[in-house]
């Protein structure tokens, strides 16, 4: 399928969806072990834009880049599987907002997921085309809730899709509080922040230029300008301190936040590839926290 198959008057689906799925499959292809994350659908998920997107990465397999990029994409969704799928949080409502090309609905073993895909409409269309022409069903697991981030109310969208919302959820929110502003970033927070108890946030933020490292500034010289004039501009930029602030100011408790290095197992950085950490960005694991008075408590 191709990306103009989309209807003429529509918007055109994330570029960005189809860029970090091809860092996710090449890391596949062109890295050597040990394997960060696995995500043996991404590439399917290219449709015929597979060929183009991942020779950039067979090419250039060293490029530091292309390196930062794809070492970018499966930390932060090792990270977020990992505490996802551990065996004893007792949640089975999973939201992924931005959800782009994620494959977890249709790869994952955890069949206890009720999985809740939240994106654009254009998005969404080129996906689920994108599913068909691959041959992946969609499991009666899965919705599809299309949402405007600054325009939306994300939970009562939600709600109206089926999500329990006295029950606890698991987001996640990966590769696009860059692309929102401040406010919108926090009024999402605090709107997550009404759901029930127990309930679970992974989300990454870019850096500011002054906590990057010179890996992380000449990735974001070389790629927020082209972001910029493909229509997705780079608008916010956090500290870890202040995500944590407007976490804490949502109702959530900061469980831990990491940087790239720090994101997973260390054994999986003893390389002979391309791949090292990069600080472009942190990732940040919270809670809404079960007080007196909460239902349940």
């Amino acid at each position: 399928m191709r990306t103009a198959d989309v209807s003429r008057n529509a918007p055109l689906p994330s570029r960005t969806a189809f860029t970090a799925a091809a860092a996710r499959a090449a890391h596949l292809l062109v890295d050597a072990d040990p394997v960060i994350f696995s995500d043996p659908l991404a590439a399917p998920l290219l449709g015929d834009r597979a060929e183009e997107l991942l020779a950039y990465h067979r090419m250039h397999t060293t490029h530091p880049v292309l390196a930062v990029a794809r070492a970018e994409a499966v930390c932060r969704s090792r990270f977020t599987e990992d505490r996802l799928t551990r065996g004893n949080s007792g949640i089975d409502q999973y939201v992924i907002l931005g959800a782009g090309l994620d494959s977890f609905a249709y790869r994952s073993t955890a069949r206890r997921f009720r999985v809740f895909e939240v994106d654009h409409p254009a998005t969404q269309a080129a996906k689920r085309e994108l599913l068909a022409a691959a041959g992946v069903a969609e499991p009666a697991s899965v919705t599809f809730v299309p949402v405007d981030f600054e325009a939306e109310p994300l939970r009562e969208r939600l709600v109206q899709s089926g999500l329990d919302p006295i029950r606890p959820v698991f987001i996640s929110w990966l590769g696009v509080t860059m692309y929102l502003t401040g406010a919108a970033i926090a009024a999402a927070l605090t709107d997550l922040g009404g759901f029930a108890p127990g309930s679970e946030i992974v989300t990454d933020h870019l850096l500011p230029p002054e906590l990057r490292d010179a890996a992380g500034n000449a990735f974001a010289e070389a790629v927020g300008p082209v972001a910029a004039e493909q229509g997705e501009p780079w608008r916010t930029f956090l500290s870890p301190g202040a995500l944590s602030g407007m976490l804490r100011g949502a109702g959530f408790e900061v469980v831990e936040q990491a940087g790239q290095r720090q994101s997973v197992d260390p054994q999986l950085w003893h390389r002979t590839d391309a791949l090292r950490p990069a600080a472009l960005s942190a990732l940040a694991h919270a809670r809404i926290p079960h007080r007196p008075g909460m239902p349940g408590c």
